[in-house]
């Protein structure tokens, strides 16, 4: 209670452990804490008082989360099928996961913690940055476009920090969903003719007769100027992308643009060394599925390769449908089949990760169907209630 005995009240939080952010006191003091914490549980007494701890440089951390930043951060689920952290000097990583490794309901989303030390803040700065264009996370949904636009932010250079820093800044660091560029579709396309051209040359390297004119693999078309198409998809956007074989390297042309002359290689880690229209830049590709991720000169997009001419099917449109936005744990149901509601009414809550969401009502309406109980776990994207609009009963 306030001494000053005028009824306010103040709490204080202890936490007889190591903090989340124990690295950073680590970097900038040379000690290691969870050694310390181990001698003092052992009986022994601290290894430095405080006034012999000397302080050195700046560090900076920041938490990597399997969670959606453009769905009001809802923690996300999945198989990090590509996982590539960075390395350099004053970078560390702490990481309990791998490349393949489940990110499930069960325990905090976080995958990882990267901490960076630079003489002062400009230069922990300067390494964080150059650190998140450099991890590489596909699989499921990461807050790491966030914190690389974060990183760049004027304001967080400037150390303007407050709880209303995201808010106040919102325009900048979410800003939607942002067209692809040239450079990452070209980069796609390339990737998999090389990665078809390699895998042409094993087979005929092996086969009886190395030499035949099946096992080359350069586009030759009779009549016509040796190419391969390729096509993608960037969210409604359809694009496709052309390489042209020429005798000193290839030609790219990103839908109807110019081609423009490229050279490509892959590299024995993976890493492709690219040369498109004069630029060179490092870049590295992983498909997951259909869906293709690239990582070129610091900029991270994810495109789906479709086949133009295959069949799909004739697509039905759905009717009025509430979808779980995330997996997780129904804790509880707050409607039941037939009740008329409002916009806004609660109809059911969702649990994951501690965190809990509440589905609600989009418009006026109907409640046709409850397809889960208090108790049961979901899928995200699963159907909770089947939903009928006002305006649809009308």
């Amino acid at each position: 209670a306030s001494p000053e005995g005028k009824g306010a009240f103040y709490f204080m939080e202890m936490n007889t452990r190591l903090q989340v952010e124990h690295p950073v006191t680590e970097a900038i003091t040379g000690q290691d804490l969870v050694d310390w914490q181990l001698q003092v549980a052992d009986g022994r007494p601290l290894p430095l008082a405080q006034d012999e701890l000397t302080i050195n440089g700046h560090a900076i951390e920041v938490r990597l989360y399997a969670e959606d930043p453009d769905g009001d951060f809802l923690p996300a689920t999945g198989r990090l099928a590509h996982l590539v952290p960075p390395m350099g000097p004053g970078v560390r990583v702490d990481s309990g996961v791998r490349a393949g490794d489940e990110v499930s309901i069960h325990y905090d989303p976080m995958i990882a913690k990267l901490i960076v030390h630079g003489a002062d803040r400009d230069e922990a700065i300067r390494r964080l940055q150059a650190a998140l264009a450099d991890y590489e996370v596909a699989g499921l949904k990461t807050n790491l476009a966030f914190l690389r636009r974060v990183a760049v932010h004027p304001a967080f250079a400037a150390a303007e920090l407050d709880t209303r820093f995201i808010e106040r800044h919102r325009t900048d660091l979410l800003p939607g969903p942002v067209p692809v560029s040239d450079r990452v579709l070209a980069t796609a396309a390339l990737h998999r003719l090389l990665v078809l051209a390699g895998a042409t040359a094993e087979r005929a390297a092996a086969s009886s007769d190395p030499h035949s004119p099946w096992a080359i693999a350069d586009g030759w078309r009779m009549n016509a100027v040796s190419h391969v198409d390729d096509h993608f998809r960037d969210g409604e956007r359809e694009i496709a992308v052309r390489v042209h074989f020429h005798a000193a390297g290839y030609g790219v042309s990103v839908g109807e643009g110019p081609e423009r002359p490229v050279r490509a290689t892959i590299e024995a880690d993976g890493r492709m060394i690219v040369d498109l229209d004069g630029h060179r830049f490092t870049a590295r590709v992983a498909e997951v599925g259909a869906r293709v991720h690239v990582w070129a000169a610091g900029e991270h997009a994810a495109i789906d390769r479709f086949d133009p001419f295959a069949f799909t099917g004739d697509e039905g449109a759905g009717g009025g449908r509430l979808v779980a936005p995330m997996p997780g744990k129904v804790v509880q149901v707050l409607t039941e089949a037939g009740a008329a509601v409002t916009k806004g009414t609660p109809l059911i809550v969702l649990e994951a990760m501690k965190m809990e969401h509440t589905i609600a009502a989009p418009v006026d309406g109907t409640v046709e169907a409850v397809h889960y109980a208090a108790g049961d776990l979901v899928e995200d994207g699963a159907e909770l209630i089947a939903f009928a609009p006002a305006e649809a009963k009308a």
